[in-house]
């Protein structure tokens, strides 16, 4: 953390603004560098000229903001320039803080990793911040949102100390047994704490996977015969001309997926090759593919074109007549179980859109403000956390009571980051853009 590094923290050019930040020991040396001035009021813009340090030819005009340490996001000395946001700007901005000594660029989420180390976020604030970063839709927005604010370390440490509270009545049973002001039986009350806990970390766990689901999107497979308009209908859905088009059978033969914001919610649309026998040896892998992601998928909408025979209903699967615009007694909507479109009139699509909005919604509907579990990571440090708080109650020892406490305290802990979490930084800060 001696270094002082640098990087383009807002997103690449051209743009009419761009934000190049400065952290570490030498930041305000870059600054009185580059702007040949005194630093600015803390957290007050200034209009300042960029230079080259050593010839001094100007590269631009900026406003410069400072932030000295600790009271910054990364908790060490910050200064960022808020430069015009041309590919040359950026680049000779980046060269001539480059060129002075002890500045080097930042590695991806070089800065959110300082500002963990600093005791600014924890890390499932980090992990929010990755995630809000990454949000395509509002639910996606919401939720990161509130991991960022803290909801989950709030809940998390919590729960950490509660449990940190009832071990020190089981060491103090250990401990001081013999002492007058050590209630008796002091551990047996803490059989109670421990079984609350378990029951609120079971009920956190029973979520159906939503926030996780919630971060990677729901999918649904488009299937049916060769011809039966899937693509048709995914393009239509994605209103744009994703999928080739044609009437010859075998068009489509691999996987094509489009990402979608249906009421909010992520999901993501697969066209799939058309289901039949072939003997056409890579038609056949496109259709075993798209037998295997169909079946792995949240929803299937299997497509029959108007006239022939639709398949019995299955589980998680729609049935949905297409083509309907060649006959001319055939009704758009839902009705008779089965919903009825063409893609040719549209007539029928605002219908199916707002059951997959619906569905969805349902999904991974978060219940208002409540707080999901959004990694698997989690899942796993709190399905080993209850583990040892049942171990705990059924210990004979007090001693091993105890110690089954501490190791459930240390599960809660590397959630959070308080407690070894070395090993899981650098997995933590890989996916992060450099700038962050």
């Amino acid at each position: 953390m001696s270094e002082t590094i640098f990087a383009l923290s807002s997103g690449r050019g051209p743009a009419g603004v761009a934000v190049v930040r400065v952290s570490g020991a030498r930041a305000a040396e870059a600054v009185t560098r580059l702007t040949g001035q005194p630093l600015p009021a803390p957290r007050m813009a200034a209009l300042r000229l960029l230079r080259e340090p050593d010839s001094g030819e100007v590269i631009d005009q900026s406003l410069l903001l400072w932030f000295p340490g600790p009271a910054s996001f990364t908790g060490e000395d910050v200064a960022e320039f808020h430069v015009h946001g041309g590919p040359a700007v950026v680049s000779g901005v980046l060269a001539a803080l480059g060129r002075l000594e002890g500045l080097r660029p930042a590695e991806a989420g070089e800065f959110t990793r300082r500002a963990f180390h600093a005791g600014k976020m924890d890390l499932t604030q980090v992990e929010g911040l990755a995630d809000l970063i990454n949000a395509e839709t509002e639910a996606q927005r919401r939720q990161a949102l509130r991991q960022m604010q803290g909801a989950l370390t709030e809940l998390y440490e919590g729960w950490r100390t509660q449990l940190v509270r009832a071990l020190a009545y089981v060491e103090a049973d250990i401990d001081f047994s013999d002492e007058d002001d050590v209630p008796e039986h002091v551990s047996a009350q803490v059989h109670g704490a421990i079984e609350r806990l378990s029951a609120e970390i079971t009920q956190h766990l029973a979520d159906g996977s939503r926030g996780e689901r919630l971060r990677d999107g729901l999918s649904v497979a488009i299937i049916g015969k060769p011809n039966a308009g899937k693509s048709s209908l995914l393009n239509a859905l994605a209103k744009r001309e994703v999928a080739i088009v044609s009437n010859i059978a075998g068009t489509t033969r691999d996987i094509i997926e489009v990402h979608l914001n249906l009421g909010g919610y992520p999901v993501t649309l697969i066209d799939t090759a058309g289901l039949r026998d072939t003997d056409d040896p890579v038609e056949a892998i496109g259709v075993a593919r798209a037998r295997a992601r169909a079946e792995a998928a949240d929803l299937r909408l299997h497509l029959t074109p108007f006239g022939e025979e639709p398949p019995e209903p299955e589980e998680n699967t729609l049935s949905v007549i297409t083509k309907i615009d060649l006959e001319a007694s055939a009704a758009p909507g839902h009705h008779n179980g089965r919903f009825h479109l063409s893609v040719v009139s549209g007539a029928g699509l605002a219908d199916l859109v707002a059951h997959l909005s619906d569905w969805a919604s349902k999904a991974l509907g978060s219940g208002g403000e409540s707080v999901l579990l959004t990694r698997e990571r989690h899942r796993h440090a709190l399905e080993n956390c209850r583990t040892h708080l049942q171990a705990a109650l059924t210990q004979p020892d007090l001693v091993l009571m105890a110690e089954d406490m501490r190791l459930a305290a240390r599960a809660l802990g590397r959630i959070t980051g308080r407690v070894d979490v070395e090993d899981l930084l650098d997995v933590i800060f890989r996916d992060f853009c450099i700038g962050k």
